[in-house]
């Protein structure tokens, strides 16, 4: 059930959202002048759920309104595997770290006797996506140790320059949600600061997420390899070990957004059971709150999974939004799109209004 009100929960399955890379002026009522909802949220179709959104933020946003936020309380928070671009039929961290598994196990002749190497290295995949976030930080971080911090971010930046989803035929830097991007936009436009909270490494998706999203590095926040800090003839650098030092899932997300923010979020957006931490904590503050799952049911322009999917499963957060009140967006109804059509990726180059 969708409900405008006090406590304002919503669970929203969110599949596409399109970016607009210049920040309006904002009118007295702190909505951008010039610029229709309509134009603002394009890729939307205008059902419930855009409404609830559109709502919410002229709610919060409106000096007259009683539920009034000023701008500094004004925090959006977003997951990125499967709310902000696909996570089927394997995130692009775990393919990365696949490919990059094998590239360097020449160096590491142990990983044809241990798991998981020794299922990746012989093609046996079954079971890798389904370990989730925390067995893809374990393979990211064996495979990623000894480079220093400024070698591994010119890597991931030089993979994402050619690396592109086979399904889809295209790079991974253009499968952010068309109507995803709009919404980041939207909620910028209207004084909020976004936030990326995932599970994966967090070094991973900062350079993508300035790219993609508009949302600046020192926003994001992930899961952590541990890092040594050294100097060798006078060069000071910080070197990544084989180990997880912070998984950002589940109940560890709050916690990370509590300890990096400092201010519990209005608005926060997930897919899985893994984000639900994230929006129970959301919606537990005091006055309005938004909290919205992204349903994946589109498997014509992209994938249907919730209650039986091995990775990506949304089924206890079904469950708990429809008996919390929380905003469920569905992807094949609530989205006239899900990727900007042209191929350019749809938030290059967007940069952050606050």
């Amino acid at each position: 059930m969708i409900r405008t009100m006090y406590r304002y929960c919503i669970a929203l399955t969110v599949a596409v959202l399109s970016a607009c890379t210049v920040t309006p002026h904002h009118d007295a009522s702190g909505s951008p002048a010039g610029v229709s909802t309509s134009a603002a949220l394009a890729s939307w179709n205008d059902t419930a759920a855009k409404r609830s959104i559109v709502d919410f933020v002229t709610l919060v946003t409106t000096p007259e309104s009683k539920d009034f936020i000023a701008r500094a309380d004004r925090i959006a928070v977003f997951d990125n595997d499967g709310t902000l671009w696909p996570e089927q039929p394997a995130s692009p961290q775990l393919v990365f770290a696949l490919q990059r598994v094998k590239a360097v196990a020449g160096r590491h002749s142990e990983w044809k006797r241990q798991e998981p190497f020794r299922s990746i290295l012989r093609g046996n995949l079954k079971s890798i996506a389904a370990s989730g976030d925390a067995g893809s930080m374990k393979i990211m971080a064996a495979a990623t140790a000894g480079m220093t911090s400024e070698q591994f971010a010119a890597l991931v930046h030089e993979w994402f320059d050619s690396a592109s989803d086979p399904r889809f035929n295209r790079p991974y830097t253009d499968l952010a949600y068309q109507p995803m991007l709009e919404l980041l936009a939207y909620l910028r436009a209207n004084g909020f600061k976004t936030y990326l909270v995932t599970g994966s490494d967090a070094e991973f998706v900062r350079d993508l997420a300035q790219r993609m999203y508009g949302i600046p590095p020192e926003q994001v926040i992930g899961s952590t390899v541990k890092y040594r800090y050294g100097e060798t003839n006078g060069a000071v650098s910080l070197t990544r070990f084989a180990q997880v030092d912070n998984l950002v899932d589940g109940a560890a997300k709050p916690l990370a957004i509590d300890r990096v923010i400092g201010r519990r979020p209005v608005i926060a957006f997930g897919n899985a059971d893994g984000d639900v931490p994230m929006l129970e904590w959301t919606s537990a503050g005091d006055g309005p709150r938004l909290a919205v799952l992204v349903h994946h049911t589109d498997d014509a322009r992209e994938y249907a999974y919730d209650r039986t999917a091995k990775s990506g499963r949304l089924d206890k957060g079904l469950d708990e939004a429809g008996v919390k009140g929380w905003l469920v967006v569905d992807m094949k109804d609530d989205w006239k799109t899900v990727y900007k059509p042209d191929g350019t990726a749809a938030g290059a180059g967007a940069a952050p209004s606050n």
